[in-house]
């Protein structure tokens, strides 16, 4: 073999490391000697300090730090971007999914049914979210350049993962840890969470995961199959499967659903049997059973045991199923079979722990389904195929839940909830969460107008809904009926979805300093008596105190006089005025909560005094801000 000159000298020290890593690598981790095992290696009486089992890794301690510290950060409706803003239950979040995940916990902890993720998979090309853990998002942003002069990210917000990285593994599990530790926060306690994953990473999420959710609660590592042709060009073998890691919050009250029985034409009805369906199964088996008597037919045949065979049924239950018209006789001397209904097997079927390619889809499967709602144009790398999601909602969901996607990319999660609403009538609902990711300037997807992956992920969703109201609309003119829905099938299928982009507060933090001069102490208090940023919207401020006092995104608001109220009396925000009239119609209705913008009080004290007793007065929680 000719190796070829690069121009430089050798690496001395390279080279050693390299010779012993093929000597003794497991005492190497990350490219790098790990010291303490050599030691162990090389010396007879040496422990591990905190010797336990556990998974451990660089910057384990700062991605604790990361996911505690809170954030400031808010939502901020985006009306022209949704679709049936005021009506849908669904939505679309535009933003650094670790923010949002932080934004999400009051609103939504403990409300999710299932969550699907399919996150980056540090092959060394794809690009992995580069957390801070000492500075804000905006500082971070500012200093490196990360965002342009309209605020969109930038690719420096990411960076590729390479094994030169030095911390290849611990990048990865630092940029994962956080988000699943706050994820499992969001989901009910009977909720259920699937992770796609390939060969580079599953052994260290499988740790993580079982650190996080507990290792009681794992359910299974599934394949699947993403692709079924062999490349023969593969130096190894040919890469066919990915995994999906499947937890549950808690095993003790979490269940799986059966998966439906697609295939029954097996199952027929020769003779009219009012029961309906059946199979027939032979009846006589292998397997020992303690019955051997003789069976003689209607036509005068007797049958006997057959060698090295055992009959199924005692005696006295072959009796009991030919009275009950169970026997399908046959003719001349073949044996008779049982006949086992479709109306009393086990209505479903049970998922395994491999999904085949022909069953759910592959990945061309996935390319397929994207190109054909963009004429044909590929704007998005591997998308998941909508059967395998829309199995995993089978398997996990009811009707009514609430599914959670925050590594949303082409968006397939979305499409595959309404996919299921639309054949089995349930009323699922979606969160996504995707970072505004830029799309490569040369790309198909560019050139087209989708400058980030979230606008392709919103343009999917937009056209998905689109095809399914067509073929919904299709079916009723096939059936002579009116195109146009009822309102109440209207309300049912929800082919919306609300936009939120992850943006700063609309109230400005105090941040304390020590001021060279005086005279700035009091233009700093003069700033903040105004807590207001200026740009500040009263739809934006809404939904920020909605979020900041519990409330989803998608409850009910209703505007009143100079109010808002939420859920009917669960809480009223108080915008735009506080008049007497407006207090006392506000004690009227009797809700649980009140809180009042702080600059409604024009610094009048008084009022402010008396605004609180007259809410306390009447039993009412009262909150200024």
């Amino acid at each position: 073999m000719v190796i070829p000159m690069d121009g430089q000298s050798l690496n001395i020290k390279q080279d050693i490391l390299n010779k012993l890593k093929q000597l003794i690598p497991h005492c190497f981790t990350e490219d790098k000697i790990d010291w303490e095992k050599l030691r162990v290696f090389l010396q007879d009486k040496i422990e591990f300090r905190n010797e336990r089992y556990h998974l451990s890794w660089a910057g384990k301690t700062d991605a604790f730090r990361l996911l505690q510290a809170p954030t400031y950060k808010t939502l901020k409706p985006c009306r022209e971007e949704s679709v049936n803003f005021d009506e849908t239950e669904n939505l679309f979040i535009e933003g650094d999914n670790l923010e949002v995940l932080k934004i999400l916990q009051k609103s939504y902890f403990g409300k999710i049914k299932m969550i699907y993720i399919d996150p980056p998979y540090n092959t060394g090309n794809d690009f992995i979210y580069k957390d801070d853990y000492s500075e804000t998002l905006a500082e971070y942003q500012k200093r490196v350049g990360d965002v342009d002069e309209k605020g969109n990210v930038t690719k420096a917000q990411l960076f590729k993962n390479t094994r030169e990285n030095g911390q290849y593994h611990s990048n990865w599990l630092n940029m994962m840890y956080p988000r699943l530790f706050l994820a499992r926060n969001l989901l009910r306690d009977d909720g259920v969470i699937f992770v796609s994953i390939d060969d580079n990473e599953v052994h260290n999420l499988r740790l993580m995961m079982d650190e996080i959710f507990g290792e009681e609660n794992f359910v299974v590592n599934a394949i699947w199959e993403k692709v079924k042709i062999r490349k023969n060009s593969a130096i190894w073998f040919s890469d066919s499967h990915d995994h999906i890691l499947i937890y549950v919050k808690n095993k003790e009250v979490s269940k799986r659903n059966l998966l439906p029985r697609i295939d029954t034409s097996m199952y027929r009805n020769p003779d009219n049997d009012p029961r309906g369906p059946w199979i027939p199964i032979p009846i006589h088996a292998n397997h020992k059973y303690d019955a051997d008597y003789k069976i003689v037919k209607p036509n005068g045949v007797v049958l006997e045991r057959p060698k090295n065979n055992y009959w199924r049924l005692s005696e006295k239950k072959f009796n009991e199923y030919v009275k009950d018209n169970r026997i399908w006789w046959g003719e001349g001397s073949s044996y008779p079979m049982i006949k086992k209904f479709l109306s009393e097997v086990q209505q479903g079927l049970v998922p395994k722990s491999i999904f085949y390619y022909d069953e759910v889809g592959g990945n061309p499967h996935g390319d397929g389904e994207l190109k054909k709602l963009f004429e044909g144009k590929k704007f998005f790398e591997n998308p998941k195929s909508i059967k395998l999601i829309k199995t995993f909602l089978q398997i996990s969901t009811s009707p009514s839940d609430l599914i959670l996607d925050f590594f949303a990319g082409s968006g397939t999660t979305a499409h595959a909830v309404m996919e299921l609403n639309k054949e089995d009538g349930g009323n699922r609902k979606f969160i996504l969460v995707q970072l505004p990711e830029p799309t490569d300037p040369d790309s198909e997807a560019y050139k087209a107008g989708y400058k980030t992956i979230a606008d392709i992920a919103k343009e999917r969703i937009r056209r998905a809904a689109k095809k399914i109201q067509d073929e919904l609309n299709e079916e009723k003119k096939k059936k002579g009926e009116e195109i146009q829905f009822e309102p109440q099938e209207e309300k049912r299928l929800d082919l919306g979805f609300k936009v939120f982009k992850l943006d700063e507060s609309n109230f400005k933090q105090w941040r304390p300093f020590v001021p060279e001069n005086p005279e700035d102490i009091q233009l700093a208090l003069q700033e903040y008596v105004e807590n207001l940023k200026t740009d500040a919207t009263t739809e934006n401020i809404l939904y920020e105190l909605m979020l900041k006092n519990g409330k989803k995104l998608t409850d009910k608001i209703e505007k009143k006089n100079g109010y808002y109220v939420v859920n009917e009396n669960e809480l009223v925000l108080l915008l735009e005025s506080i008049e007497k009239s407006v207090i006392d119609e506000i004690i009227q209705l009797k809700p649980q909560k009140v809180v009042a913008l702080d600059k409604l009080f024009n610094g009048n004290d008084q009022l402010k005094t008396n605004t609180v007793l007259q809410f306390k007065d009447a039993g009412i929680e009262f909150k200024s801000v």
